[in-house]
């Protein structure tokens, strides 16, 4: 279960770093309090799994995971650009998280 709750926790994560964008600022009240849910659920899931993964393990792969789907959706949603120097930064993320996820 420590696993789900971290992927979870990522999720979450991802969708709290993209809504802060929709937030305007904290003044439009149905995006901020999403945004803010979202917050305490990712927050919530990482304590969780940190009952019984590292420490270390555990915060990195749910940063790992925040940054790689918040890069990913700015692309698809925000129009961020997308550069061949991204997607190999982007992989070596991933092959950290996979790395760490293995060494667990």
């Amino acid at each position: 279960m420590p696993w789900t709750y971290l992927t979870l926790a990522g999720l979450f994560e991802i969708g709290w770093a993209i809504g802060l964008k929709y937030t305007e600022g904290f003044t439009r009240p149905l995006p901020t309090t999403l945004t803010i849910a979202a917050m305490l659920a990712s927050i919530g899931l990482l304590g969780l799994a940190m009952k019984t993964l590292p420490v270390g393990t555990a915060y990195a792969v749910w940063t790992g995971i925040g940054t790689v789907g918040t890069v990913i959706l700015g692309v698809i949603l925000l129009g961020d650009p997308l550069s061949a120097p991204r997607i190999v930064c982007l992989s070596l993320i991933v092959l950290g998280i996979a790395g760490l996820k293995w060494l667990a």
